[in-house]
Parts: structure tokens; sequence; C-alpha cells
């Protein structure tokens, strides 16, 4: 019997769109055009794909966050739980 297209597409997310230890999550957003050039171009100019960049930097970002809530009381306890608010 054929299958569907929703068994197809399902199908394709479970193929394509994990990683491979399966530990992968799906992240569907818009971002700002200039934002989505920037990501782009450093991608480009490391040599990695926009995903790689994307996760060091987010990597990155969070390292300096969990650095400036070490010096807080229960700083790093508050980002955790989501009840940190760093300023930029």
């Amino acid at each position: 019997m054929a299958m569907s297209s929703a068994q197809r597409q399902a199908a394709y997310r479970e193929r394509h769109l994990k990683d491979e230890n399966g530990k992968g999550e799906r992240l569907s957003l818009v971002i700002d055009l200039h934002a989505k050039r920037a990501l782009e171009r450093v991608a480009a100019c490391y040599g990695v794909t926009q995903r790689a960049m994307l996760e060091r930097l987010l990597v990155q970002a969070e390292e300096a966050a969990l650095k400036r809530a070490g010096k807080l009381p229960r700083g790093q306890a508050d980002y955790y739980a989501g009840r940190l608010n760093l300023d930029i």
C-alpha cells in the first residue's frame, strides 16, 4: 500500500532531521535578513556549516553567561532554572 503524504514526510524527518546520535532537535524560526547573511558569511569564513557555526556561537554565549553567573549568589542555579537575567 502506498504511503500518504504525511507518512512520507514523517519518514523523511526520521531519516534526515536527526543527528547521527539521535539527539538532535528541529529548530524552525525566522530571523532578520542581516543576521542570516552574517551567519552565512561567518560560517563560510571558518569553513563550517551554518548549523555548526550557530552551535559554536551558542556554546560560546552560554559559557560567557555562566562565567558572569558564577560571580553572583546562586547565579548558575538561577541560570539553569531560567531565572537569571543578565544585561547584554
